[in-house]
């Protein structure tokens, strides 16, 4: 709901591709800055209280936003700073919610469980971009806002009925920056782990700013309103849907090559249809195989990582795998200002074919991660 609610507002009140990037590009240095140390806590903490109090952060932001805009006192600045407060808070949340999951399921089903996981939230991507857009056109964007802040309440409760799991084995006293430094030298001395971030860090930079931009193409190239920009997403999140429970349905059947072909070349070609048909109808099918290869993507990234990862490191693995969501934005603005200069289209398939080509140097050189079961 948010990923509709504050673009397409922030596009509606500066009318700049831009700011647009400025804004979506909010929550990326304090995600950037603060993933490492999320990480750590969540080694340390117990990780259930972590999660509920990021939520309580996003529910308090949601309803503070409504009041501005009922009152008619929001501006883009607004938004910009809810979107740092928010990128703080998701640098601790994200690490602990990933990292708890194998306390929760073990071993032996944790690549279904985070496929699940995944299914989850693409199930809310389905629902709920499509009923943000109708509210947005018929009641306005603070009734988006207030109703985020009342599921952000809800998030809080719901989390009480996890059970307490404590955090990593990790012990609480001594430096928290050395726990840092033993993670990175944990990282650095697992190349699979290195391979699967240069990967995720890399698709993200070239496949994720479409979504923050999407407002662009729905009002200057489709001609069309916020409702219209909900069906895409709802279409993308029921495609993200089917591909997250195909993950869940997997064996330990080369898990790394689907990984290459179907997220990252699916993701590729997709975009690279989007830039070449500046049709709306024809958006919505190309919304299907981006959904899919998104989901693809992360559910296998994230699920390879978190398998190979020691429970005592986990927490700071997901964190440095936080860079992903932190290096978003920062590859929104270039794209937004690529859009400024030469036009959408022709920015977003710079990125399709920058996409395309990576994932082929990563199909040809990375034998290790063709192989992965």
């Amino acid at each position: 709901m948010q990923m509709l609610a504050r673009s397409y507002l922030t596009y509606e009140i500066t009318g700049s591709a831009s700011l647009l990037g400025v804004v979506a590009m909010g929550n990326a240095f304090p995600m950037i800055a603060l993933s490492f140390f999320g990480g750590a806590f969540a080694d340390r903490f117990n990780r259930k209280r972590i999660i509920q109090a990021g939520q309580a952060v996003f529910a308090t932001l949601a309803l503070l936003i409504g009041l501005a805009i009922a009152t008619d006192q929001v501006t883009w600045i607004h938004l910009l700073v809810a979107a740092v407060i928010q990128g703080a808070a998701f640098s601790f949340m994200m690490p602990a919610r990933q990292s708890i999951i194998p306390q929760l399921v073990g071993p032996g089903q944790l690549a279904n469980a985070i496929a699940l996981n995944a299914a989850a939230m693409s199930a809310m991507t389905l629902a709920s971009p499509g009923f943000a857009g109708v509210l947005y056109a018929l009641t306005g964007p603070d009734n988006v806002y207030f109703i985020m802040s009342g599921l952000g309440v809800t998030a809080v409760a719901v989390t009480s009925m996890v059970p307490q799991t404590g955090g990593g084995p990790v012990k609480k006293k001594g430096s928290m920056l050395k726990d840092i430094g033993e993670g990175m030298s944990y990282i650095r001395r697992s190349p699979l782990i290195m391979s699967l971030l240069i990967m995720g860090l890399a698709t993200t930079l070239l496949a994720m700013p479409f979504r923050q931009l999407m407002p662009v193409f729905v009002v200057d190239i489709y001609h069309m309103g916020p409702e219209y920009m909900g069906l895409l997403l709802s279409v993308m999140g029921g495609s993200s849907l089917v591909g997250a429970l195909f993950v869940a349905s997997l064996s330990r059947w080369r898990r790394g090559l689907l990984l290459i072909i179907i997220g990252s070349f699916m993701t590729g070609v997709a975009l690279l249809l989007i830039a070449s048909v500046p049709l709306y109808i024809a958006a919505i099918f190309f919304m299907i195989p981006l959904g899919l290869g998104d989901a693809a993507r992360r559910t296998l990234n994230q699920s390879l990582a978190l398998e190979v990862a020691d429970n005592q490191y986990r927490g700071r693995v997901m964190g440095v795998f936080m860079l992903n969501r932190g290096m978003m934005p920062l590859g929104v603005l270039p794209t937004a200002l690529l859009m400024e200069f030469i036009g959408a289209r022709i920015a977003i398939g710079i990125l399709a074919m920058l996409l395309l080509t990576f994932t082929t140097l990563i199909l040809v050189t990375q034998k290790h991660m063709r192989e992965i079961s």
